[in-house]
């Protein structure tokens, strides 16, 4: 199949006896060789230092005293930052582990490093499937995505590159130079993936630049289900089935996960049986309904029944997923 995604840092690394991914010198020297650490012209001689000592050796310890020597407050920020996050993945036997750990023991980083960490867990649950639809239905777990409808259907597009593309019109510099001299921008129309087209996902899977239909029976939603099962599958091991809904006709609702904040406030206040506006009911994107395989893995108040899921976009038709919240809000019979 062809290879994508990277940007995530994926064939940095290696894999463990158990199959997870193992941190490697070169995945901890890319953050290091990250543009935000590079030193500039302004750079002081310490910091020079500093960055040419990690690239050289990445697990090189880093005493307080060395960073608060850094002339700028900032890349001394920076610096904390990285070591603290490049710390903690040392701290584990596996990139899986160290995501887990993050929500699980309240370790506080960037979300940036929470969002690749997810980026290169999922390249990694990804190496096995070649249908494109899946890591464009990925994105949605570790990129922000902004939603249009167009004659009913319901367009999931990356919002950074709707925001760049509403800026420069698609043109990137060149853009920004036609915009500055009054002169219009070319208007371009991102391409929506279809069963026709999708192979042209793989050569463009790092521009993050298709839209995604996620509209009721498209592909895309499919996708998006399979996507989770493996999420779950990989960092939980536990087996279930995911599959759209189009409403939650269940008069023995016993559990529900939002996969965002905006569908889990909705979600709950839904199942206590509050009044809904029909505004904030509408920003449902999607309904899901997920069932376990073995159910003797789930609380035995809830064994057997099915659990909703549902994600949601805000009043600014953005949604952002939480993936964790998958992790960590199940059923699951050995959690407190």
């Amino acid at each position: 199949m062809p290879d994508f995604w990277l940007s995530s840092g994926y064939h940095l690394l290696k894999r463990n006896a158990a199959g997870r991914l193992a941190v490697t010198d070169d995945f901890l020297r890319a953050y290091i060789a990250r543009p935000e650490m590079r030193p500039v012209e302004e750079s002081c001689a310490n910091e020079i230092a500093l960055h040419e000592a990690l690239l050289a050796e990445p697990r090189l310890p880093a005493a307080a005293d060395r960073i608060a020597a850094l002339a700028d407050p900032d890349a001394q920020d920076n610096y904390r930052h990285l070591l603290a996050f490049r710390d903690h993945l040392l701290a584990h036997d596996s990139i899986e582990e160290a995501y887990l750990s993050l929500f699980r023991d309240g370790v506080r980083v960037p979300p940036l490093f929470v969002e690749q960490l997810a980026h290169v867990i999922l390249r990694s649950i990804l190496d096995v499937s070649d249908d494109p639809f899946r890591p464009r239905a990925a994105e949605l777990l570790f990129r922000s995505q902004r939603l249009t409808q167009r004659d009913g259907a319901l367009m999931l597009a990356d919002e950074d590159t709707v925001e760049m593309y509403a800026e420069t019109g698609g043109l990137g510099a060149l853009g920004q130079l036609l915009q500055q001299s009054a002169t219009p921008a070319r208007a371009i129309e991102l391409d929506v993936l279809t069963e026709a087209n999708a192979a042209l996902y793989w050569a463009r899977s790092d521009s993050f630049d298709t839209v995604l239909d996620v509209s009721f029976t498209r592909p895309g939603l499919d996708a998006l289900c399979r996507v989770l099962e493996g999420w779950v599958r990989h960092m939980l091991g536990v087996d279930a089935r995911i599959q759209p809904v189009q409403r939650i006709n269940d008069a023995r609702w016993a559990w529900h996960v939002g996969l965002d904040a905006e569908a889990s406030g909705i979600l709950n206040d839904l199942y206590k049986g509050a009044e809904v506006a029909e505004a904030r009911l509408a920003r449902l994107v999607s309904l899901f309904r997920m069932e376990f395989a073995d159910p003797s893995l789930m609380r035995p108040a809830v064994a057997g029944r099915p659990v909703y899921l549902g994600m949601a976009v805000d009043d600014k038709n953005t949604l952002r997923l939480k993936p964790q919240n998958l992790l960590f809000n199940l059923p699951l019979a050995d959690s407190s």
